[in-house]
């Protein structure tokens, strides 16, 4: 049995964020297929009741919670966690916490490293946390025994800027039915397929302002004659000025409802009955909320960067990063119900591109590749 351990995710199950998101659904699958995995979350987000999730080992580790300091911290007491537990694999995801795979490497660790994007590209951070994060993405690329990288221009990138081997394999979704109950649109006062959905944390990269200003812009929320709110779905993890200014602008219109982070079933909900979903963002690593809603086969628009043009919405459901009045006309040319036709090819489309069982499995052939010298597996996984 391969034993991973696993640094990088503030934990789960249902913690908001794209790297959490994806190690919830990544490694109870990687369980399933024999793996021995622990995952070592940060207990201010936790707690310490829940040990185990779905077969995976969650093992809390103490820090601040401080958005500066609590991934390093963190990082560099799990390292030395790790090693207690002698893995086959040490998994660190993101850049921040990759600043330590010297560390790792020198303490005689096989490490895999996933790329989730360039982080140091993000508004919230200043000059030293920016220069932390590019040396953790330098010590990562370098000294990682393997690479993944979520989409192909992040591992274009590091491929020809460290001239090494990476593996692209991006994030996945699950495809669901949608959910045929509407409390989460009693709560809210919401008409089914009259309202605009937003999901993400508050923090300035996902544009939620201009999103905010763009629907303020139309008059009385009227689009096609009919009244529509737009739902942001989120909070911010450290209470912040970005994040109050957020609150207090939405606060202005009547029709703007912030609900704050769901998860499962009031989250599968509000994608269930949007009449339409807007990412603003002005950076991404890969877009997974995106996906969650083109497979719920939503209408859709987003900010033209490359990650949300990777996606295959058609060209015309892109508007100009930070373009507000832009923004404002596509929400009012495609709030509504995609055809049929175009909904089912959606949805078709994300279950083949980006299916989670795939995901582990490519997942597992890095951690077997011929480089890791694993002695406890040497058949690829069909």
């Amino acid at each position: 049995m391969m034993k991973i351990a696993v640094l990088g995710t503030r934990g789960f199950p249902d913690i908001q964020g794209g790297v959490e998101s994806h190690c919830e659904h990544l490694y109870p699958r990687l369980v399933r297929k024999g793996c021995d995995v622990t995952i070592f979350t940060r207990e201010p987000y936790t707690g310490n009741a829940v040990r185990e999730y779905e077969g995976v080992k969650l093992l809390p580790l103490r820090c601040p919670k401080n958005k500066f300091l609590e991934a390093f911290i963190h990082t560099f007491i799990g390292v030395f966690a790790a090693k207690r537990i002698d893995p086959d694999i040490l998994h660190i995801h993101a850049i921040g916490p990759s600043v330590f795979v010297p560390l790792a490497r020198f303490l005689g660790m096989r490490v895999v490293m996933t790329n989730h994007g360039p982080d140091y590209k993000r508004k919230k951070w200043g000059i030293f946390a920016r220069i932390v994060l590019r040396a953790g993405e330098t010590a990562g690329s370098i000294f990682s025994n393997e690479v993944i990288c979520i989409s192909s221009h992040i591992g274009d990138d590091i491929a020809g800027r460290f001239k090494r081997r990476v593996f692209v394999i991006p994030n996945g979704v699950d495809v669901k039915s949608p959910s045929e109950s509407q409390e989460m649109l009693k709560k809210y006062s919401l008409a089914k397929n009259r309202y605009i959905l937003a999901v993400g944390r508050f923090v300035p990269e996902k544009g939620f302002g201009d999103l905010i200003d763009a629907f303020s812009l139309i008059q009385g929320g009227m689009i096609a004659g009919e009244k529509w709110k737009l739902v942001i779905v989120g909070a911010s993890d450290h209470k912040d000025r970005y994040a109050a200014s957020i609150e207090e602008r939405a606060g202005r219109n009547p029709d703007i409802v912030l609900t704050g982070s769901l998860t499962g079933t009031a989250l599968e909900e509000l994608y269930s009955h949007a009449g339409l979903f807007v990412l603003p963002s002005y950076y991404e690593g890969m877009p997974i909320v995106l996906l969650e809603a083109m497979s719920y086969g939503l209408s859709c628009i987003a900010s033209d960067i490359p990650p949300n043009k990777k996606l295959g919405l058609a060209d015309e459901r892109y508007f100009k990063v930070g373009d507000i009045h832009e923004l404002k006309e596509k929400i009012s040319i495609f709030a509504g119900m995609l055809k049929q036709e175009h909904k089912k090819c959606q949805i078709e489309l994300v279950r083949k591109r980006f299916n989670w069982d795939d995901v582990a499995i490519e997942t597992l052939n890095v951690y077997m590749v011929e480089g890791l010298k694993c002695q406890c597996h040497s058949k690829r996984i069909q």
